[in-house]
C-alpha cells in the first residue's frame, strides 16, 4: 500500500508541474461546448456576475463521460460532493442495492432487478461493477486550472483492514486540449479467512474539441485478484455464536473456518477506445443576453463519426489444492492441473454520419445513421479424453450491424432519444434493439415537474460463455434461443417537494440464468448427505414479468432531515427470478453550516434492509451469482444494517468516520446477503478526500 502512495504522489507532482508550465494564460468559454458551471476554490459554486476577488477565482469545471457507440458527451455534475460522503466507497452502493460477499471489491448483484445489466462479453468481470473501468465510466474534466482529487478509505484494524486509494488528476493544454488520469487501488484483507482482494484499475484519457474535429480517447487497464473461500463451513458461527464456542468462547471472524482455500479468480483487462468526429458548417455571429460583444460561432451542420473500441481480458482460476477439489466439485474435467484459463478479445469500428440538432429553425432533431463490425475471439482451455496435456481452443465470431437514432437534446421542454439497431450478417444475425427515452418539462405549483419515460424491446443472442465454456470444474455447450426483453418505465420528479416516483414493468421470454445442479450423497447409513458443486446453464421457455415501484421522499425540518428510499417489486416466476419484495433505504440526520458556514457538518444514522427471498448463490468456480440449490437453499433478509456516521466538509475536504454494522445481530435473520457470507462484523471506517485546483 506504501508502494503504490509514493507512486501516485510522484505521478501527481510530475503532472502537477507540467501542468504549470502549460498554464500561462486564462481562458473563455468551456472547450467542452457543455454548459459552463464555475467553482471557487473550495469547489463551491459562484455567482458569475458577482465581483471576483481572490477567494473566489473561477476555475470553470466541467466535466462529463461518452456513450460507446458514437462518443457523444454526456454531461455529469464535477466532483465536489458534500452530502451522503460516507457512502462513497460502499460495495453495496450508496443506498445498499447489492448483493455481496462482504469484502470491498468483491463480486455483486442487485437487489433491484431494474439496476442488474445485462450479460456483456466479458462476463467474468460482470460482478465487479463497483470497481471495473470501462469506456463509458471514464470521466473527462475541462478546468482552467489543473485539478486534482485524492481519496482514501480504510475500514477495521491494520491486520484485516480493506483499504482503497484512489486519485484523479486533469489538466487543460489550452481551451481545446485535455487530459488525465485516474487510479483506483483496493486491498481488502478480510475479516474472515481466504477472502483478499487486490484490484489496480487505472486509466489515461485525452480529448480535443476543436469546430471541425473532435476527438476522445482512454485506455484503461484494470487488475483484479480475488481469494475464494466458498464461504464459511457453518452459518452457525454468525447466526448462533454461543452453540459454536469452545468452553464458552466465541470465534471471531478471521478464526471461522470457511470451506476453500488456495483457490484464486484473476481478471486482466484492457479497454483502448478512440472516437473521432469530422464536423462540416458554417460560422455566424452571436452574442449573448448580458455581454453585448459579438462572437464568432461555428454551428455544426453534418458529422462524420468513427469510434473504434478494443477490448481484452484474460481470467485464470487457480486451484492448488487437488484433494480439497475432489471434495468439493462434482466434476474435474482437467485432472489435477492447478490452471484453467480464458481469454477473450473484441475489436468493434462503428462509422456514422449525422445531420446535426439546431443548424437551422426547421432543424427540431438531429438524425444518425450508422453502421458496426465487430470481431470477437474467445480461447479457452480444453482437453481431450485420454490424452494427457491441454491445448487452447478458439472460437471466433463477427457481427455486421446496422442502426439510426433520432435525437433531441436541446430545449428546455421536450428531449427525446429514439434509436435502433439490428444485425444483418454474422453470429447474431436476427439480433435487434429498439429504445427509446424522452423527458417533459413543466410548471405546477410554481415549481418545475419533469416527466421521464423509457422504453425498449430487444432480441438478444445469448452472451458467449452462455453458449460454451470448458473450465477445470464446469463444462457445457449448448444451444440456445435469442433472448426477448420488452420494457416499459416512467418517472415522475418534483424538486420542490422531494418527490420522486417511478413505476415500469418488465416482459422476458427465455430468460437465460445460472442453475445450481449439486449433486446429493447419501451418506452410508443414510442418516445424512452431503453435496458436491456443479453449475450448468438453462433457459425459461415461458415468460417472466417484473413489476417495479420506486419512490424516494426526503423531508426537511430546521437542521434535521429524513431521506427515503423504498423499492417494490415483483417477479411472476420466483423459482427462476427470486426478488425481495422490498428494498428500503432511510437516512435520519442533521446537518448544519458551522463557522460563517465554512465546515458542513452532518451526523446522523442510516439503514439498509430488504425482505426474506432466495437470494442468488455465489460460485467460486467461475466467480458469478447462480441460484440456489433447490435441495438446500433458504431464505436471506429481513435485516438491518445499519451504519452511524459523522460527514465533515470543510473547504476542498470531505472526511466522515463511520461505525459499520452498527446493530450487528444474531439469529435467523443475521447479516447475510449471499448464502453462507456474511458481511464484515462490527467495523469502525473512515475516509478522507482533498481536491486540489492548482
Amino acid at each position: 500500500m506504501r508502494k503504490i502512495l509514493i507512486i501516485a504522489i510522484l505521478i501527481f507532482i510530475c503532472g502537477y508541474s507540467s501542468a504549470q508550465t502549460m498554464m500561462q494564460s486564462q481562458y473563455g468559454t468551456s472547450a467542452s461546448g457543455l454548459s459552463s458551471d464555475r467553482f471557487d476554490r473550495n469547489g463551491n459554486p459562484i455567482d458569475t456576475t458577482a465581483v471576483v476577488d481572490a477567494s473566489t477565482v473561477p476555475i470553470g469545471l466541467s466535466s462529463w463521460t461518452i456513450d460507446e457507440r458514437f462518443g457523444n458527451k454526456i454531461s455529469i455534475p464535477v466532483d465536489t460532493l458534500q452530502f451522503g460522503f460516507q457512502n462513497s466507497n460502499d460495495n453495496g452502493g450508496p443506498t445498499g442495492h447489492y448483493t455481496h460477499l462482504g469484502n470491498l471489491g468483491s463480486p455483486r448483484i442487485s437487489h433491484v432487478f431494474f439496476e442488474r445489466n445485462e450479460t456483456t462479453q466479458e462476463f467474468f468481470t460482470d460482478p465487479y461493477s463497483f470497481a471495473y473501468d470501462t469506456p463509458g465510466k471514464v470521466i473527462y474534466t475541462n478546468t482552467k486550472s489543473p485539478f486534482t482529487n485524492l481519496s482514501y478509505f480504510k475500514l477495521g484494524s491494520s491486520r484485516h483492514a480493506e483499504e482503497q486509494f484512489k486519485a484523479y488528476f486533469a489538466v487543460n493544454v489550452n481551451k481545446r486540449l485535455g487530459f488525465g488520469f485516474d487510479i483506483d487501488y483496493i486491498y481488502g484483507r478480510g475479516q474472515y479467512l481466504n477472502q483478499s482482494t487486490a484490484q489496480f484499475n487505472g486509466n489515461l484519457f485525452a480529448y480535443y474539441h476543436g469546430d471541425k474535429y473532435e476527438m476522445h480517447f482512454n485506455f484503461i487497464n484494470n487488475n483484479m485478484k480475488v481469494t475464494e473461500n466458498g464461504g464459511i463451513a457453518d452459518d452457525r458461527y454468525i447466526t448462533h455464536p454461543l452453540d459454536m464456542a469452545a468452553g464458552g468462547r466465541v470465534y471471531k471472524s478471521y478464526e471461522i473456518q470457511t470451506n476453500l482455500e488456495d483457490i484464486w479468480n484473476k481478471n486482466t483487462g484492457y479497454h483502448a477506445f478512440l472516437s473521432h468526429r469530422y464536423n462540416l458548417g458554417f460560422y455566424k455571429d452571436e452574442s449573448s443576453e448580458n455581454d453585448t460583444i459579438v462572437k464568432e460561432v461555428f454551428v455544426p451542420v453534418t458529422s462524420f463519426i468513427h469510434t473504434v473500441k478494443v477490448d481484452m481480458n484474460t481470467r485464470r482460476y487457480i486451484s492448488q489444492n487437488d484433494q480439497q477439489n475432489r471434495e468439493y466439485f462434482q466434476n474435474n474435467y482437467l485432472g489435477n492441473d492447478s490452471t484453467d484459463l480464458t481469454k477473450y478479445m473484441s475489436v468493434k469500428n462503428t462509422v456514422g454520419i449525422s445531420l446535426r440538432e439546431g443548424f437551422n429553425k426547421w432543424a427540431k432533431a438531429g438524425l444518425t445513421a450508422f453502421v458496426s463490425f465487430e470481431h470477437r475471439r474467445f480461447s479457452m482451455t480444453d482437453s481431450i479424453t485420454g490424452t494427457p496435456g491441454q491445448f487452447m481452443r478458439d472460437y471466433k465470431e463477427n457481427s455486421l450491424s446496422v442502426g439510426g437514432q433520432l435525437i433531441k437534446s436541446q430545449g428546455k421542454t421536450l428531449h427525446y432519444d429514439v434509436l435502433g439497431e439490428v444485425a444483418i450478417l454474422g453470429e447474431d444475425i436476427g439480433q435487434f434493439n429498439i429504445e427509446g427515452k424522452g423527458d417533459l418539462n413543466f410548471r405546477l405549483f410554481n415549481d418545475t415537474v419533469r416527466l421521464d419515460a423509457n422504453a425498449y424491446i430487444k432480441n438478444i443472442k445469448p452472451a458467449f460463455y452462455y453458449r460454451h465454456f470448458h473450465s477445470k470444474h464446469y463444462w457445457w455447450d449448448n444451444d440456445l434461443s435469442m433472448i426477448t426483453r420488452t420494457k416499459i418505465e416512467g418517472k415522475l420528479s418534483i424538486d420542490r417537494w422531494r418527490t420522486q416516483l417511478q413505476a415500469g414493468v418488465e416482459n422476458i421470454t427465455n430468460y437465460t440464468y445460472l442453475d445450481n445442479t449439486s449433486v446429493g450423497y447419501e451418506s452410508s447409513d443414510a442418516t445424512t448427505k452431503t453435496y458436491k458443486n456443479d453449475a450448468a446453464v438453462r433457459q425459461h421457455s415461458g415468460n417472466i414479468q417484473v413489476f417495479s415501484a420506486k419512490l424516494r421522499q426526503d423531508f426537511k425540518l430546521g437542521i434535521l432531515h429524513l431521506d427515503n428510499e423504498v423499492v417494490y417489486q415483483k417477479s411472476s416466476n420466483s423459482t427462476v427470478l427470486p426478488l425481495p419484495d422490498l428494498v428500503l433505504y432511510h437516512n435520519l440526520y442533521i446537518r448544519a453550516g458551522l463557522a460563517k458556514k465554512v465546515l458542513t457538518v452532518e451526523l446522523g444514522a442510516d439503514v439498509r434492509y430488504f425482505t426474506q427471498y432466495y437470494a442468488p448463490d455465489y460460485s467460486p468456480a467461475i466467480g458469478q451469482f447462480y441460484l440456489q440449490n433447490p435441495e438446500t437453499r433458504y431464505k436471506l433478509g429481513g435485516y438491518p444494517l445499519v451504519n452511524g456516521y459523522l460527514n465533515i466538509h470543510l473547504k476542498r475536504t470531505r472526511i466522515f468516520v463511520m461505525m459499520y454494522n452498527l446493530v450487528q445481530g444474531t439469529g435467523e435473520r443475521s447479516y447475510f446477503f449471499a448464502p453462507h457470507y456474511p458481511l464484515n462484523p462490527r467495523s469502525f471506517k473512515f475516509g478522507i478526500s482533498w481536491n486540489f485546483f492548482d
